[in-house]
């Protein structure tokens, strides 16, 4: 069964003090813990624990290339 996050729920997954670092874009939630760009749940100014479905779109070079090589966990609740 797939877990739904609240945005509520999700920005507990930020990567600080352990917890790990979680990510949403089109409303699934990704697994950004260990990658290496990501470590203590930022990059780029970017934080983990948020929907960050804009910023991919609009500010990232790669835009949605990275996304099949990230586990899924879960979906952002609508």
């Amino acid at each position: 069964m797939t877990k739904t996050f609240t945005k509520e729920e999700l920005q507990q997954f930020n990567g600080q003090n352990g917890q790990p670092a979680y990510v949403a874009i089109n409303n699934t939630v990704y697994d950004v813990t260990h990658i290496p760009a990501w470590q203590d749940g930022t990059h780029h100014g970017n934080k983990a624990g948020l929907d960050l479905t804009d910023i991919l779109f609009k500010f990232s070079p790669h835009k949605d290339r990275v996304l099949a090589k990230l586990p899924v966990v879960g979906k952002l609740a609508e």
